[in-house]
């Protein structure tokens, strides 16, 4: 607490919010008009989901608004069912987001490997940056030379003075600029009409039944999921940043309690923000609770009391501020030679596939799914290769025994082949087939044991299975003779 009260430490953390509110105007009216909501709906809900994260959320200095992943996930409720139908789908997400952090939904986290959350890191920097292109094409020529000024601020400013942000900056330099030389160019009031009154309480106009509930529960539950994705990895890209570690499982139930409030409150929903997060901590070194509440107050301050000079804010100034976030979002080490030399061939894919679907779909959440699930493949095809049976024939107690040893980890991928691996016709009459160096690890593995010692018996012979760790034989016992042979 003490750093706060530093005069340096709470400017920082003001202009910070203050750069980001800012950032957040133009984003909000694009998701608002992907959800086909009023651009009103989509400022609300970034103004009532940031300031309630900022006190329910575990991630210090993330910011949580509305975004354009949730935005094309409860888009049909909206075009099919209307606005009610659609706050209503939000109030049902934001508590299923609640049940999945009580249930731990947040440990799952861990099963995300380092190629997913890189390619995650470089999908969404290329999703930032290609999201400025409509801004660039056939515009005025006038934003070209715009966009550059602004981005060379955001370059030298720094080496010259980090008392300010650069993004603040150039945005304040561009702006008058543009007014003072009485430049017709694209501006955030084009984007859509601010508003000019407080969210109010407002109760979904819809009936409590269930058919309301088979209407809404299918996108509410697709809403928690890329919510809460998209949030946990955004938490975890900070943590990386800054060197910090959050609660994950209350940045998992706090940005459900913030969903519901925020469709207590007209908004349309939202989860973190990586863009919007980058700025506030990479680009003006935000790093506590206090940013995010002042992003989401002066937005609110912004578009209510000041819409007219926000309006006046051109829209070369704030691309060239996304396309400096996206730079440097992107992790150049990634693809460079030298890297992708050393890297296992298996990695690069994995993050290429990564990247490759979350741009395709723009989705994050789909993108690294699909991550997960190829490198999930791909582990278990590497361990099932690991698996190896050696045969030896011995005298054990003076008869003829023909031992296999089998190493490493049995599971589907591996004990589906260890059928093969076995000399039914040419063994004796005895066969001991010795586990110690090997872990059962599922059903597949019992199933596939069971064939060997019936295949055995068909021929008469006697087939010992020794060597099991106290996991692999309580797995053994429960479920040895009892699966389908099909």
């Amino acid at each position: 607490m003490g750093a706060l009260r530093r005069p340096a430490v709470l400017r920082r953390e003001v202009v910070a919010g203050l750069v980001v509110a800012l950032a957040l105007i133009p984003e909000a009216i694009s998701f608002s008009i992907i959800a086909g909501v009023d651009p009103r709906v989509g400022l609300f809900a970034s103004f009532t989901m940031a300031v309630s994260i900022a006190f329910l959320g575990g991630r210090p200095a993330m910011i949580s608004a509305a975004t354009g992943a949730i935005a094309l996930v409860i888009a049909p409720v909206m075009r099919e069912h209307g606005l009610d139908y659609l706050i209503a789908t939000v109030i049902l997400g934001g508590l299923i987001q609640v049940a999945m952090a009580l249930l731990g939904v947040a440990k799952l986290m861990r099963f995300v490997p380092r190629s997913v959350m890189v390619g995650f890191v470089n999908a969404l920097a290329i999703l930032i940056f290609t999201a400025q292109l409509p801004y660039l094409i056939d515009v005025p020529f006038l934003v070209y030379p715009m966009v550059a000024v602004g981005i060379l601020v955001m370059v030298v400013l720094p080496r010259v003075s980090t008392a300010v942000p650069g993004p603040l900056v150039a945005i304040v330099l561009l702006t008058v600029a543009t007014v003072a030389a009485g430049l017709t160019l694209p501006d955030v009031g084009d984007e859509g009409e601010l508003p000019d009154s407080l969210p109010t309480l407002l109760l979904p106009d819809v009936p409590l039944t269930l058919e309301t509930l088979q209407i809404i529960a299918p996108y509410a539950l697709a809403m928690a999921l890329v919510g809460l994705l998209e949030s946990l990895l955004t938490a975890k890209l900070v943590d990386d940043i800054t060197d910090t570690r959050s609660d994950k499982t209350r940045e998992s139930w706090g940005q459900g309690a913030a969903n519901v409030i925020t469709g207590f409150f007209g908004g349309m929903g939202g989860c973190a923000m990586i863009g919007q997060t980058m700025i506030n901590v990479k680009a003006s070194g935000a790093r506590t609770r206090i940013s995010t509440f002042c992003a989401g107050l002066f937005l609110l301050v912004l578009v209510v009391g000041f819409g007219d000079v926000v309006a006046t804010i051109p829209m070369a100034a704030l691309v060239a501020v996304m396309i400096m976030v996206a730079v440097g979002t992107f992790d150049w080490h990634s693809i460079t030679p030298g890297t992708l030399r050393r890297m296992p061939k298996s990695e690069t894919l994995v993050m290429l596939v990564t990247v490759a679907v979350t741009v395709t779909t723009h989705n994050l959440a789909i993108g690294v799914v699909s991550g997960v699930l190829v490198a999930m493949v791909l582990f278990a095809r590497r361990v099932a290769h690991l698996t190896q049976t050696h045969r030896e024939v011995v005298q054990d107690g003076g008869v003829e025994t023909a031992v296999y040893r089998v190493t490493g980890e049995l599971f589907f991928a591996s004990s589906n082949d260890l059928y093969t691996q076995f000399e039914y016709a040419d063994d004796p009459q005895r066969v001991v087939i010795d586990l110690s160096a090997s872990h059962v690890w599922d059903a597949s593995t019992v199933a596939s044991l069971d064939a060997i010692t019936t295949k055995y018996a068909r021929k008469g012979k006697q087939v010992e299975i020794r060597g099991l760790n106290d996991s692999s034989a309580d797995r053994h016992e429960r479920l040895s003779g009892r699966l389908s042979a099909h």
